[in-house]
């Protein structure tokens, strides 16, 4: 019985990676969670532009809600993902492994150029968390933003 379960167990592992590159997801988030569009939000403009994003820092208070509006201005695909550094580091090595992945997630989108999307967030924990554009290299040439939740 216990082969039986670890066999099992195994097989369980070894197959949750060759799922990990269709869609990534999380059921709980570091740097706060999802808005809700029926209560008011501070709107935010984040530019991502070649390698970088305008503005790089924000301050923002615990329990404030945002509208991040994202606009691709570069001239190929980038990303905007907001979590803890430590996360988007490992998140950055999955991109790595897996450079077509796709993000279902409401803390995350990837925008082709000159397209425009929206992301909805309260702020709920403080902390100093991150926003970046996780496709391989871009992060390592400074596609890196900054949320200070006081």
């Amino acid at each position: 019985m216990k082969t039986i379960k670890l066999g099992l167990a195994l097989v369980a592992l070894s197959t949750a990676p060759a799922f990990a590159h269709d869609k990534h997801s999380h059921a709980t988030f570091s740097a706060g969670e999802p808005g809700d569009p029926k209560k008011p939000a501070r709107t935010i403009e984040i530019l991502l532009n070649e390698m970088d994003y305008a503005p790089a820092r924000i301050e923002v208070k615990r329990g404030e809600q945002i509208r991040f509006v994202l606009r691709n201005v570069g001239k190929e695909d980038h990303e905007f993902l907001l979590a803890t550094t430590k996360e988007n580091l490992a998140h950055a090595a999955e991109m790595k492994k897996h450079p077509h992945m796709e993000h279902d997630e409401p803390n995350g989108v990837r925008l082709a150029p000159q397209k425009t999307a929206e992301i909805l967030w309260k702020f709920s924990k403080p902390g100093t968390f991150e926003y970046s554009c996780l496709i391989p290299d871009h992060r390592d040439y400074g596609m890196v933003g900054h949320v200070t939740v006081k």
